[in-house]
């Protein structure tokens, strides 16, 4: 299926690494000019680098959204070579936080790196896709917001904003052409996570292997009805799909990567 993403510019923010990365990389294959971003200069070069090398169009736009400095610095690097048609706001800072340990400052700060990096780059897009009467806006969201549980309560609420604020903003885009929407993955298998099953592993008696280790992740920790855990490019597909012309008829929706546990008949 043709996505019709060429000539498209897509900011993806966070995309220095893991699932950031993935959607970098599968909308250029799809003939999207990335603009990758990411705190690290060098992480954000490597990336666009690869993606140059594999036959696509990449610039990079690094800086901090979690401040409004930082997001000035990033929207006029991610202009330079034209209008952003395609915003994917993927950048978050999480902490494995508890109620006895997130305090109030830890609370603002995840607040501010999860929910108003993305409403910031937002104020800055929005507008001018409202005025081509054409655009993609794309929260990366998760589970958490229908099943939070006892840990990451900051993570979990800032999820839950970032949702409400996707669902608002389509309501607010109606008749021009812009469409929000949200892709909300389970657990997904990127390094980060690799290294915390294995790291888990021997406390629920599995083996080496990591097939194995997978398996009862799926199990015991985060159960599915797929029985593994969920790859980068399988949320990429997601994203691409919302980003194209075929998602025309699409807003306010949240489409779940997750492996079933979000299941609902209405």
């Amino acid at each position: 299926m043709d996505l019709k993403l060429k000539g498209k510019r897509a900011l993806v923010t966070g995309s220095t690494a893991g699932l950031g990365e993935a959607i970098a990389c599968l909308l250029a294959s799809e003939g999207a000019t990335v603009i990758v971003h990411g705190r690290d200069q060098g992480r954000a070069t490597a990336v666009a680098e690869a993606i140059i090398a594999a036959g696509g169009a990449a610039d990079i736009a690094p800086g901090d959204l979690a401040t409004g400095a930082g997001a000035d610095t990033v929207a006029a690097k991610a202009r330079q070579g034209g209008a952003i048609d395609i915003l994917v706001n993927h950048a978050g800072d999480y902490h494995h936080l508890r109620w006895t340990t997130a305090s109030a400052s830890s609370w603002i700060k995840t607040y501010q790196a999860n929910v108003l990096s993305a409403v910031r780059m937002i104020k800055r897009f929005v507008p001018a896709m409202r005025e081509r009467g054409w655009g993609r806006v794309i929260q990366i969201g998760a589970g958490s917001p229908v099943r939070p549980g006892p840990i990451y309560p900051d993570s979990c609420a800032a999820v839950a904003a970032r949702h409400n604020v996707a669902v608002s903003l389509a309501l607010d885009l109606k008749n021009t052409g812009v469409t929000s929407n949200i892709v909300a993955p389970g657990a997904i298998l990127v390094p980060g996570s690799k290294e915390l099953l294995e790291e888990v592993a021997p406390q629920y008696g599995r083996g080496d292997a990591r097939d194995e280790i997978e398996v009862g992740c799926a199990r015991d920790m985060v159960p599915n009805d797929v029985g593994r855990l969920g790859r980068p490019e399988e949320v990429a597909a997601a994203v691409a799909y919302l980003s194209s012309v075929h998602a025309d008829y699409v807003t306010g929706a949240t489409i779940w990567v997750d492996g079933g546990p979000a299941r609902s008949a209405f």
